[in-house]
């Protein structure tokens, strides 16, 4: 097994990756993405939230670095704010929601490890969107539970996405 050269976090900060990649405690990590479902449905998480901007008072941004922890940077699919925004380059407040779509490389073990540290962060929503199977789960401090009515909700404010729409997508 290779192990990976670590690298401050400086270093990181000002390296540039395309794609931009993740760091883990000195380790730079690639993420898995590309793939033209993995696209669509991040592009109809970002129109929907985006179409709704004024209504719902929320600021969607993709693929934004944010900072979860000293030593740890996670770079979402897809971040949700609620009210106002961040002002600095690097997020360093909670999303609202984090919203990721799964690559067909995604391991369990791995990904987990995304979802523990938004939740560490006080991410109140993280939604995993599976377009292989057209499912999704919404992770929270109480659990993880599947939308198996086909709906992505949050509380506090309510924010309501049917899956049938971002699903749609990949129909077209």
């Amino acid at each position: 097994m290779k192990s990976a050269a670590l690298i401050s976090v400086a270093e990181y900060l000002r390296t540039a990756y395309s794609p931009d990649c993740d760091y883990v405690d000195g380790e730079v990590q690639e993420r898995n993405l590309g793939a033209r479902d993995h696209s669509t449905l991040q592009g109809e998480f970002l129109y929907y939230f985006r179409s709704r901007k004024k209504e719902w008072k929320v600021l969607v941004y993709p693929e934004q670095r944010v900072q979860v922890s000293p030593t740890r940077f996670r770079i979402p699919d897809v971040c949700v704010y609620v009210g106002e925004g961040p002002k600095d380059q690097i997020f360093r407040t909670p999303p609202f929601i984090c919203i990721e779509v799964l690559s067909p490389e995604d391991r369990t073990t791995k990904f987990q490890q995304r979802i523990d540290d938004y939740l560490k962060f006080g991410v109140q929503y993280i939604w995993v969107i599976d377009p292989a199977t057209r499912r999704a789960w919404v992770h929270t401090k109480e659990g993880v539970h599947e939308a198996k009515n086909g709906i992505l909700q949050t509380e506090n404010p309510t924010l309501t996405v049917p899956l049938s729409e971002i699903f749609a997508a990949l129909d077209e």
